[in-house]
C-alpha cells in the first residue's frame, strides 16, 4: 500500500505545535497562578522528564530513525550513510529517556555559559559529523539537502547552542524561574522543529514507495 505521505505530514506538523504550545501555556500559568509542580505543570511542561512532551520528544527520532531505515533499503548510493544515520537517531531517542548526555556534565569543571560542560564533547561530535557528512550531503539533489541542512541546524540549535544561555541563566538565578522555563521550552520547541522538518523531509523522499508489510 502507498504510504499517506501528506496526512502523515500534517499529523506531525500538529501534533509538534500542540506539544509545543501546550508546554507554553503550562508554562505561563505556572508563573501567574503559582502552581509550582502541580500535576497539570508536571504531565505538560517541556521542562519537565517522564511525562506526554518527554514521550514525543523520544517518539519523534525514533520515527526519523525507521523512515531512515526504510529510505536505506532501497537506496542503491551511500546505503552506509543512511544507516549511520537510523544508528544515530536511534541513539538520540534513548539518550531522550534515560539522559545519558546529562551524565557527561559531571566531567567537565566548567562555569558561566559552560556550566552543562556535556556542550564540550557534543559540540565537538557535531563538528566531527558535519565532516564526515558533507560529501553524503553534496551528493543529494539541492532541495534535499537545504532541508536536510536546516532541519539539522534548528535541532543543534535548540540541542546544543541553547545549553549555553540556560547554562549562563541556571547559573546566575537557579532553575526554579520563568527565565529559565522559558529559555528551557525555546530549548525543546527548536529540538522538536528540527526533528520534525526533517521527518517531513524523508517522508517526501518516500514518496511513491510502496509500504510493504512481510510476515515473518
Amino acid at each position: 500500500m502507498d504510504l499517506p505521505i501528506r496526512a502523515v505530514r500534517r499529523a506531525l506538523s500538529w501534533t509538534s505545535a500542540g506539544f509545543c504550545l501546550a508546554g507554553l501555556l503550562a508554562e505561563l500559568l505556572r508563573e501567574a497562578l503559582a502552581l509550582g509542580d502541580h500535576p497539570l505543570v508536571a504531565l505538560w511542561s517541556l521542562s519537565f522528564e517522564g511525562n506526554l512532551p518527554g514521550w514525543y520528544a523520544s517518539a519523534l527520532p525514533l520515527l526519523c530513525a525507521a523512515l531512515l531505515a526504510w529510505v536505506a533499503a532501497d537506496e542503491p548510493v551511500d546505503r552506509g550513510h543512511w544507516r549511520a544515520l537510523a544508528l544515530g537517531f536511534l541513539a538520540i531517542s534513548i539518550d531522550e529517556i534515560v539522559g545519558g548526555h546529562e551524565l557527561l556534565s559531571g566531567l567537565f569543571a566548567t562555569r558561566g555559559a559552560l556550566h552543562f560542560g556535556w556542550v564540550i564533547p557534543a559540540g565537538a561530535l557535531v563538528l566531527a559529523l558535519g565532516l564526515a557528512f558533507l560529501g553524503f550531503l553534496r551528493r543529494l539533489s539541492r532541495e534535499t539537502a537545504r532541508r536536510f541542512v536546516l532541519a539539522g541546524a534548528i535541532y543543534v540549535t535548540g540541542a546544543l547552542l541553547c545549553d549555553l544561555p540556560l547554562g549562563w541563566w541556571t547559573e546566575r538565578h537557579g532553575d526554579a524561574n520563568l527565565g529559565y522555563y522559558l529559555i528551557d521550552w525555546t530549548e525543546e520547541t527548536l529540538e522538536l522543529l528540527g526533528l520534525t522538518l526533517f521527518a517531513a523531509a524523508l517522508l517526501d523522499r518516500l514518496a511513491g514507495r510502496p509500504l510493504r508489510l512481510t510476515p515473518g
